[in-house]
């Protein structure tokens, strides 16, 4: 067999045996632990998926990274979780999956996951916290129900590089990785652009840096110590084009000790930039790593998670207005 036909086969095994053993039941949003949701409006079913993390024990019984998946017809009632992927042993890394995402992308279903290796890092200062090594990978299935299967046995992002919360960018009919560079290697952590071949693959060129964490102006960073930078934290962007034509990405970071979401905006409508900082939050209770649905009655809609810690973490969903020039945050969706 050909080595992706092993990944292949070893995948769809591992999914096919986790969902066998979950349970459906139906819950209220508020009932749904969840660090960054992500929601896909399937127009055909009229069905709204949102993603989520789930490690799982395989057949071996080891603890593998995985993904679940919740289903509604209105936003608020929610059946399963139902397992859609699970990480092949064969993969460069089975660890713990974080910020799962699911695109449409010429006629399949392209999940973007960080996966968590258990190689810690070099630290460049001594007495700098330890992490793990980590990067985005891609997976593919003809459903968004899954199984998700790994398209490589690696990473996309590149591999010298700390990365995290990878997003789908098509411009053109060019794809774009649009990434985080991970503040505890750079301390000023960064926002990327990889482009990639036609079936996301691989990288097609070199990642080009778009922003800083310490950017923009409410992005007020961590303090780790005496002695240690400033770290500015970029997570979970997000892209969208406005009404007008505005190319703006939402992000998360810090602002005066509390989890926050901002916007940037290009310059030039394109993802290369350059980007300039909005200065005002997009919201600052507290909450982030953030994305953006549009409704099946036409209402933008935005999703995220808050408090960002302590295990209390929910998906609240509000209404968002495309002023043309910016987002504006609504009232939120109960």
């Amino acid at each position: 067999m050909k080595p992706s036909t092993i990944i292949a086969a070893a995948a769809l095994s591992c999914c096919l045996h986790a969902a066998a053993q979950q349970q459906s039941q139906t819950m209220n949003t508020r009932d749904i632990y969840i660090r960054d949701p992500f929601i896909l409006p399937v127009e055909k079913t009229r069905t709204y998926y949102m993603y989520s993390t789930q490690s799982v024990k395989n057949e071996a019984g080891h603890d593998v990274g995985g993904v679940k998946v919740y289903k509604s017809k209105d936003l608020k009632t929610w059946t399963g979780p139902v397992q859609v992927c699970q990480l092949p042993e064969t993969n460069w890394s089975a660890g713990a999956i974080w910020a799962p995402e699911v695109h449409r992308y010429k006629g399949k279903y392209w999940l973007f996951a960080t996966i968590n290796s258990d190689i810690e890092w070099k630290k460049p200062v001594s007495g700098w916290p330890a992490y793990i090594w980590r990067g985005t990978q891609i997976f593919k299935s003809d459903s968004p129900e899954g199984p998700f299967l790994p398209i490589s046995r690696h990473q996309q992002t590149p591999l010298d590089q700390m990365a995290l919360d990878g997003t789908l960018w098509v411009e053109n009919g060019q794809p774009y990785m649009i990434y985080c560079h991970e503040w505890v290697q750079t301390a000023d952590g960064t926002v990327n652009a990889l482009p990639l071949s036609s079936d996301l693959s691989h990288a097609t060129g070199s990642p080009q840096m778009l922003f800083t964490g310490s950017a923009a102006t409410w992005s007020t960073g961590n303090n780790h110590g005496s002695g240690f930078p400033r770290a500015y934290i970029t997570d979970g962007v997000f892209l969208y084009r406005t009404k007008t034509g505005r190319l703006l990405m939402i992000w998360s970071s810090y602002c005066d000790g509390q989890y926050a979401t901002g916007i940037a905006e290009s310059v030039t409508g394109n993802v290369a930039g350059p980007w300039r900082q909005q200065p005002q939050t997009l919201f600052r209770q507290d909450g982030g790593h953030a994305m953006i649905f549009r409704t099946f009655d036409g209402q933008l809609a935005l999703v995220l998670h808050q408090p960002n810690s302590g295990g209390r973490e929910r998906a609240h969903i509000y209404k968002l207005e495309d002023t043309g020039e910016s987002l504006r945050l609504g009232e939120e969706m109960k």
